[in-house]
């Protein structure tokens, strides 16, 4: 089984050995590992989370109710799903449960998981390596800026993403910028105004995306 990435390997390869990491105790009990979805060639990538309950059964990152947020706020700033990449911190769903077959809760992942996913999350965005990489809420943002990282001082700020101890040398220059999960969207108690300000963070990042060819 599989813990960490093998080395040279492609991103079809990364996906594929995913399938079997045993890092940490989160494969037991969930689905299948929940990887990626995308352009390997995209200029922005998005990191979540981790999968939900939906995403657990289907195999696909945000195709839950806060998918649906993050497809409609990509639509307002003139961007397509496919052309992003799109993955989340951590690989397997946790959650609790009072008993077989009864409904999955989402619990958020502890810093030891992000610790063991962390490695594939490095090499996947060396791969792709977006000139912009949006960290989508909390536990994505202390995935890459560590655990003291707080999105609510710091969210929609563009950070040089090249250049840091955790990347690989080959990474070009580029970004990070934190905002919000979709699903806080959901949960606020004026989900028009969190929507709005998702969305002006998401326009920060598409601002900073060269000029296309």
């Amino acid at each position: 089984m599989n813990a960490e990435p093998p080395p040279g390997a492609s991103l079809t390869g990364l996906r594929e050995a995913a399938r079997t990491c045993t890092a940490c105790e989160l494969f037991e009990g969930t689905t299948q590992t929940v990887f990626s979805v995308g352009s390997a060639t995209a200029r922005l990538a998005l990191v979540g989370e981790q999968p939900g309950d939906v995403e657990d059964r289907r195999g696909i990152p945000f195709v839950g109710p806060a998918g649906q947020v993050l497809d409609r706020a990509l639509g307002e700033v003139g961007i397509e799903r496919g052309q992003t990449y799109v993955t989340n911190a951590v690989k397997h769903f946790r959650f609790s449960q009072d008993a077989p077959g009864r409904r999955r809760i989402h619990q958020t992942p502890e810093l030891r998981h992000l610790t063991s996913c962390k490695p594939w999350l490095v090499a996947e965005l060396a791969l792709v390596d977006p000139e912009v990489v949006v960290l989508l809420g909390a536990t994505a943002a202390k995935s890459l800026l560590g655990p003291d990282f707080r999105v609510t001082r710091s969210r929609g700020v563009l950070l040089p993403r090249a250049g840091r101890a955790d990347e690989p040398a080959a990474v070009h220059a580029g970004w990070l910028l934190a905002t919000i999960h979709p699903s806080a969207v959901l949960r606020a108690d004026d989900p028009d105004v969190a929507y709005a300000g998702f969305v002006a963070d998401l326009r920060v990042a598409i601002g900073a995306l060269s000029p296309a060819a």
